[in-house]
């Protein structure tokens, strides 16, 4: 197109793409670049300006490796991560929450009532619940994925003195649809500032601390697969987090308790537990994929 212009450029870009593209394709695109040429127009985008936005994504390129990945933190410190889980679970179901750069594939299966505390420093908490369907039914067969920070504000993938897998499990519901794991509290964290997303959130004033929780992605044949966060009440960070995770129906309570004969009888580390200890109580309510 040789009468390219301001006005022009956006509809020739789209001209440009074939016939035979995808449609769902061919429909995001369309926007990304109307909005994205939008946007150039509206701010009227400098030269420099455009300049420092590629450097940015450079930098987060060069910084990523296979143990961390800058853009998908990029996604989650501007929103775009938890509005895509909000779009996705516009439903009666538990919300899902940001998965978060820290997941590691291949945590050990533990029986209901396992424990993944072991010797890691910090107060006992036992998580107890139920998975259930949306009218209440257990659901039996669920593997229910965990994993959290230690008491240092660390995963362990990010902590060399820590071992793989720590304070990571997986663990399937029973009939009764019920999961149980012993752990310590794990503590709040900021996600990395020490690249692009750090240098972000330095020039708008911003916070990179996330308050404590603990991660799950609870998963079973004929229900939708759910990522999701589960967010202590009270934290300092509940309502200020760096990549704005937090849901009101994923806040938990976490319960001081001093008796110990109340403690459920298939927890492993049922015998070795002091008081006073922490319960939390939480279910997951699973939406039919049909």
């Amino acid at each position: 197109m040789k009468d390219v212009s301001i006005d022009t450029i956006t509809q020739a870009f789209l001209d440009y793409c074939g016939d035979d593209t995808d449609p769902r394709t061919m429909f995001v695109l369309k926007k990304l670049v109307e909005h994205l040429h939008a946007f150039a127009k509206e701010t009227q985008l400098t030269h420099a300006e455009w300049a420092r936005g590629l450097k940015f994504a450079t930098d987060a390129g060069i910084i990523s490796d296979d143990e961390r990945n800058e853009f998908v933190l990029i996604s989650d410190v501007t929103g775009l991560s938890s509005l895509v889980d909000m779009i996705g679970s516009q439903h009666e179901g538990t919300s899902s929450s940001v998965l978060g750069p820290f997941h590691s594939v291949g945590a050990p299966m533990l029986p209901v009532g396992g424990d993944i505390k072991k010797d890691n420093e910090g107060t006992t908490v036992v998580v107890e619940g139920r998975v259930k369907d949306t009218d209440g039914k257990p659901i039996q067969g669920a593997v229910i994925e965990l994993w959290q920070t230690a008491e240092n504000g660390l995963y362990y993938s990010q902590d060399g003195t820590q071992d793989d897998f720590n304070l990571c499990c997986s663990m399937a519901t029973g009939a009764d649809g019920r999961y149980a794991i012993t752990t310590v509290k794990p503590a709040p964290y900021k996600v990395p500032d020490d690249g692009p997303v750090g240098e972000l959130f330095r020039a708008t004033g911003r916070t990179p601390w996330r308050p404590s929780h603990l991660h799950f992605i609870v998963q079973v044949e004929g229900y939708k697969s759910l990522v999701t966060e589960v967010f202590a009440n009270g934290d300092p960070y509940l309502n200020s987090d760096a990549v704005f995770g937090v849901r009101e129906d994923l806040i938990m309570d976490y319960v001081e308790c001093s008796d110990l004969d109340a403690l459920p009888d298939d927890l492993e580390a049922r015998a070795s537990i002091t008081a006073p200890y922490l319960k939390v109580d939480f279910d997951f309510v699973l939406v039919s994929d049909t």
